[in-house]
């Protein structure tokens, strides 16, 4: 009996504590959750209030690009990626030659998407990536 009496309370309970919010209240704070993060803006639309991504212009190094892009799968060898540092993962992928490894980091293979989800990496950055993978690879 008191189980009974017990469970009646707590949805008792649930029931004000629902009913305390009307729903104008509840779609209210839906909405809010539901905004978007940011705003989109256009090239040549009026986006004076968009803040613009400041560009250094001037490329990443190898060591850079590794560090803040490969390093997740190279130095762990997820998805079967060759580790940073160890000659006999990079051995084979070397005997095929540099310009197959700077295919393969663009295009992707085997567990590695293309540009290894670095979007923003230029060819040349991700070149130098491998350049730098390799030498320490050595």
């Amino acid at each position: 009996m008191k189980k009974v009496v017990s469970l009646a309370l707590v949805a008792m309970g649930l029931m004000a504590s629902v009913a305390v919010f009307s729903a104008s209240d509840l779609a209210d704070a839906m909405k809010k959750r539901l905004q978007p993060m940011g705003e989109l803006c256009m090239e040549g639309s009026d986006c004076a209030a968009a803040p613009v991504a400041a560009a250094s212009g001037e490329p990443r190094s190898g060591e850079a690009v590794y560090s803040t892009k490969c390093f997740t799968c190279h130095a762990t060898g997820a998805a079967g990626a060759p580790k940073y540092g160890v000659a006999t993962d990079w051995a084979s992928r070397i005997a095929n030659g540099v310009e197959s490894l700077y295919a393969n980091a663009i295009n992707g293979v085997g567990g590695m998407p293309a540009k290894g989800l670095c979007m923003d990496c230029s060819d040349n950055e991700l070149n130098a990536a491998v350049d730098h993978m390799v030498a320490g690879s050595q």
